[in-house]
């Protein structure tokens, strides 16, 4: 795999718990390009703990998620939405220690919808948790709840992807 970071602009001062620069309590997830992924390095603390030292499920699910997301927005440059998700919970997830998530498209399917995987990855490179999802790409026309503000800027981000 290449080994090269390519930083992966994102929008700061929004709320959104994973990727949110202005979420007191977020994850601030912050992303890279390495050749045919989106990349994110984590390290989860003890506000994420599940069972003692170990992540909660629902955090784990939500990085898997989070970096699927970002792979389709960056490789798709279009606003998009989970339709569905799969998570494969293979070994404990630590806190306290460095973590990687990793997210390819995995086929383009329709015009609208796609399909990605994300993967989560100790230090050493073991697999740690798997997720498969299906994600609905959306023109900003569809997304009636969000302020034109936010959509605008979601659009400049897009091109500078290119």
């Amino acid at each position: 795999m290449n080994s090269n970071k390519t930083p992966i602009p994102i929008l700061e001062g929004h709320d959104c718990f994973a990727c949110g620069t202005n979420n007191p309590i977020g994850l601030k997830l912050d992303f890279y390009r390495q050749g045919d992924s989106v990349c994110s390095d984590v390290v989860l603390n003890r506000n994420h703990v599940g069972w003692q030292n170990m992540a909660h499920g629902g955090i784990i699910s939500t990085l898997l998620d989070e970096i699927m997301s970002w792979t389709v927005i960056y490789f798709k440059r279009a606003f998009s939405v989970t339709r569905s998700i799969q998570i494969r919970y293979l070994k404990p997830v630590p806190v306290e220690a460095p973590l990687t998530l990793k997210g390819t498209i995995t086929s383009d399917g329709k015009a609208r919808s796609c399909h990605a995987e994300a993967i989560l990855l100790d230090s050493k490179g073991k697999m740690l948790a798997k997720g498969e999802g299906e994600f609905v790409v959306l023109s900003g026309d569809k997304l009636t709840s969000l302020p034109e503000d936010f959509k605008n800027q979601m659009t400049e981000l897009f091109k500078k992807y290119e």
